[in-house]
Formats: C-alpha cells, structure tokens, sequence
C-alpha cells in the first residue's frame, strides 16, 4: 500500500521534507519543529504507516545536517555515558522516565487524530525510553517538538549540536507556481 491519502501539510513543506529525506514522507501528522531557517526540521507521524506498520517515531528528525551532527555525537561514545548516567542519577532518571511518559501521551493523541489504534507499540516510545540511551535523533527529535525541560537528555543532545542552521536552509524548494 502507498500513502495515497491527500497530505495534512502544506506542500512547500512537504516538498522540503522530501528534499530532506531524499523519499516522499510517510505517514505525516503534521511538522513538529520547524528550524531556524525556516524549514521543518521535525515531523510528527503517525503510529502506523500508511502501508500498515506500526511507527513508534512519533518524532521523527527530517534536516539532514542535524542528523548528521547527531551521527557524529552517537559514534563518539555519548550514549555509553548517558546510560551510566542514567543508573546512578535518580533525578535524572525520573526526568527520562517522563519524558517517555509524555511521549506516550503524544502519540496518543496523534493515533487518536488518526483513528489508528496501534497496540503493537503499547507502552513502547523510542530511542530506547524510558531505560536505555539507543538513539540520540529520537531524543532531540523530542525536544525540539515538546520544548526543551520533557526530555533532558534531548535537551542534552540539541546543546551538543551548535547552531546546525546557521550556514543557512539545509534543502531549497521551489514549487512549480499552480497558476492562482
């Protein structure tokens, strides 16, 4: 099955997203973040693809020079330590806890805009909440769409980042003029 179904977004949007992620976006809620620059840098998506698979990602992070800085951060090691931060600090920990509890809670109500009930996901968020550090897009993913203070270890990740727009929009999109 292909997502045929009309897009909830607006079309330079989507046309940027797709530029992003070099593919035609998939099961899009709505923009979760938008960047600096102006460009979505986070969409929101739905449980379950158009095609029938369940999607825990409610967050998904689409600016491919923030990816590519968190690409960077993984390999250098910083989840390792952040997963033993994770055992040893209790307020830290609670933090993260909540913050896969509110990630449960958006993708709720973006399921329930959907009228997708998705109960092979139940209880499961993403990025390896609310126990283990598994991935660092996920996590910033959140903290741009929720605000910085839902997710510290997100909140953690976007500090390590910099000012990823600062060299100016990641993808340009023109659209053809439709003529009005």
């Amino acid at each position: 099955m292909t997502d045929d179904r009309p897009s909830r977004i607006d079309p330079a949007d989507e046309a940027a997203i797709q530029a992003q992620l070099d593919r035609r976006p998939r099961g899009v809620d709505s923009i979760g973040h938008r960047c600096p620059c102006g460009n979505p840098d986070v969409v929101t998506t739905e449980p379950r693809l158009p095609n029938g698979t369940p999607f825990p990602t409610t967050f998904y992070l689409t600016c491919p020079r923030a990816a590519s800085r968190i690409g960077t951060l993984e390999g250098s090691g910083v989840m390792k330590e952040m997963q033993a931060r994770l055992a040893t600090d209790e307020e830290l920990a609670a933090a993260y806890r909540s913050a896969h509890e509110r990630y449960l809670e958006a993708r709720a109500e973006v399921g329930e805009r959907a009228g997708l009930d998705v109960p092979e996901i139940e209880g499961i968020s993403a990025g390896g909440m609310p126990t283990r550090v598994k991935c660092l897009h996920v996590l910033a993913g959140q903290s741009l769409a929720m605000g910085r203070g839902v997710n510290p270890l997100g909140d953690e990740v976007l500090d390590a980042l910099g000012e990823w727009w600062a060299p100016g929009p990641c993808v340009s999109v023109d659209l053809p003029d439709s003529g009005e």
